[in-house]
Formats: C-alpha cells, structure tokens, sequence
C-alpha cells in the first residue's frame, strides 16, 4: 500500500508555510547567537587580559568565520 496523503493539498500546504518560516528562524536564531557573543565579548574586555582571552577571542572568530562560509556556500 503506498504511503499516500489523504489531503495532498493540506500536506503540500504545510510544506509551503514550513518552507517560508524556516529563513525567520534562522534569522532569530542567529541574531540570538551574535548577541550572546557580543555579550560574552564585553564581559571578557571587562575582566581585562587574562590567560583564557586570547583563546576564546580565537575561538570566536573561528565559530563566527565558519558560519559565514556555510552561510555563503549554502547558496
């Protein structure tokens, strides 16, 4: 027996609004994780130097430039 629909049209709906919401939440959850970098930044400029900064500065531009070449290369 085929895995069939009983209402296509409502399936193929669903998939549509799905498909449209999907770039918002990409936008909210990456506005949420620049803020919480930035936060984390400002916390740690702070603090002043300490033996940990360096590492987590690298870190972060690390996370932040893979994001934009996965942003840029999922096109």
């Amino acid at each position: 027996m085929d895995d069939v629909s009983r209402f296509p049209a409502a399936t193929l709906a669903e998939e549509t609004l799905l498909g449209l919401l999907m770039p918002f939440w990409q936008l909210v959850i990456g506005a949420f994780v620049v803020f919480v970098v930035l936060v984390s930044v400002r916390r740690l400029v702070r603090r002043g130097p300490s033996r940990m900064t360096t590492a987590l500065v690298i870190t972060a531009v690390a996370i932040a430039g893979f994001t934009v070449v996965g942003v840029l290369l999922e096109s």
